[in-house]
């Protein structure tokens, strides 16, 4: 396959236009001077070999993404480049710090602009213990952060390794970055692409292990012994039912990155890394989210807020009923909700504590009479919300006395995210979304009352896309 055709060519969701490429981590993000900055990691040929370089796009709005000529290539490094992030020095000078594939080393990049158009030849980071001697660990997924004057750098692997430098030259190895790990991780689970950050009064650990897809850990920097003492370990990948319980690569939210918006909100992205055989091998990104913390110090979560902008044709269905089905042979809901004649929308539902109190009820994406389509269910009897064939932890009796139903579906042709009330967020894929038109309602022996249902049409943020699919403007140089 040589490029996305029409039909794959997604709305509003960032897309590698050019051939297929995995991985497509998003890599060394940035705002700087009025502009957004990402990078993904596409795979190509290099001396006869497969190899791998840095993609640079930019958006004013982190939507309206244009490609820009590729610098951080083999051909300018001297090798390929695995995952790290993007961070500024303590001049303010952005700086990129990432694996060298095949080196056995990390290394950092700095730019020699705050446009990106050029960079400094990347040296390897080369960390010595405190007696100068070469250290035991790993060299792998690589972050950089600054804690007041000091840089410090940690390592992928199964137990991070700290390193701690004035200067992003002189490295000294600190020892473990982790004070200890938590409940619910499971023993041998690494640490790879890292992203570490203040959020709120915490610190946040944005990562995935490699068996399990994208997690992150909140807790406190322990500044006295230079560690992070994570408190809380929460998941964003599920697996699917037909998902290999060994494949380490088998995952659909993966590889995360993120950065600080021009008014300090946290945005984060993901590769959505198989979600279905035909797209398995597409650089597709998630739609960037916002990360913040709630009052009761727990993790929210919400579609970038400039997604609004894209909307338009708005409709409103105020108090529908959806009636029940109360025999297992009725898997169908009743009846439809609304027509969806287009492939790019955004839902939202909302839904009265008082309706939604142990009630499995929700919706079905192109579905119609004899097609149940995508569902987008509320499980109680598990505490669980299913989105296509994922499930993820959500009990309403975990949300505050009062607290309504909020639910916002995001549909990109086939490519479907949905969040709830801020606290949970799944991906789906239908290759098969033409197949009917219909959003319908299921309810379970009792009927269920959608106190409203807003449902607007997205324009497309994509013309960038279709510009470098003609232009290549990003191709890399094999020799």
């Amino acid at each position: 396959m040589s490029t996305v055709t029409n039909a794959q060519a997604l709305n509003y969701h960032l897309t590698h236009p050019g051939e297929d490429s995995s991985p497509g981590d998003p890599n060394a993000a940035f705002y700087l001077d009025g502009l957004y900055h990402l990078h993904y990691i596409l795979r190509h040929p290099w001396r006869g070999a497969a190899s791998y370089s840095f993609v640079h796009v930019t958006s004013p709005d982190m939507l309206h993404w244009s490609w820009q000529r590729t610098k951080l290539q083999p051909s300018f490094t001297g090798h390929g480049m695995f995952s790290g992030t993007g961070f500024l020095t303590k001049e303010g000078i952005p700086a990129a710090i990432y694996h060298g594939q095949a080196s056995g080393r990390n290394h950092i990049a700095i730019a020699k602009d705050r446009r990106l158009s050029a960079w400094r030849k990347p040296y390897a980071v080369e960390p010595l213990t405190a007696e100068g001697q070469k250290p035991e660990m790993v060299h792998w997924d690589p972050d950089c952060f600054l804690v007041g004057d000091t840089y410090y750098a940690i390592s992928g692997g199964h137990n991070p390794p700290l390193l701690r430098s004035a200067d992003l030259c002189n490295w000294t190895y600190v020892g473990d970055f982790l004070s200890g790990d938590l409940p619910g991780t499971a023993i041998g689970e690494d640490i790879s692409c890292p992203n570490f950050f203040p959020l709120g009064d915490k610190w946040m650990l944005l990562c995935i292990s490699h068996p399990y897809g994208c997690r992150y850990y909140l807790g406190d920097w322990d500044a006295q012994n230079e560690q992070f003492a994570p408190e809380f370990h929460g998941r964003m990948n599920w697996r699917r039912p037909e998902q290999s319980l060994y494949a380490a690569l088998d995952r659909d939210y993966f590889a995360p990155e993120s950065l600080l918006a021009a008014d300090g909100r946290r945005v984060m992205w993901a590769w959505l890394r198989s979600m279905d055989d035909k797209i398995a091998e597409r650089s597709i990104q998630s739609l960037p989210r916002e990360l913040w913390l709630g009052q009761d110090g727990g993790l929210r979560m919400r579609p970038l807020r400039e997604l609004e902008t894209l909307r338009h044709d708005r409709v409103q269905l105020d108090q529908v009923e959806v009636s029940a089905s109360n025999s297992d042979a009725q898997l169908l809901a009743s009846a439809p909700v609304a027509e969806l004649d287009g492939d790019a929308y955004e839902i939202e539902i909302l839904v009265e504590r008082s309706q939604a109190e142990r009630k499995r009820f929700g919706l079905q994406l192109f579905a119609d009479e004899t097609r149940a389509g995508l569902p987008v269910l509320f499980l109680p009897e598990y505490g669980r919300l299913r989105v296509g064939d994922t499930e993820a932890p959500f009990a309403l009796a975990d949300l505050p006395a009062g607290e309504d139903i909020r639910l916002r579906i995001f549909v990109d042709k086939y490519l479907v995210e949905v969040f709830v009330n801020d606290r949970q967020a799944l991906v789906a894929c239908d290759m098969d979304y033409r197949a009917a038109r219909n959003l319908r309602g299921y309810s379970f022996f009792k009927p269920t009352v959608l106190r409203s249902v807003k449902i607007w049409r997205m324009k497309a943020s994509n013309q960038g896309f279709f510009e470098a699919r003609d232009s290549r403007i990003w191709e890399v140089d094999s020799e």
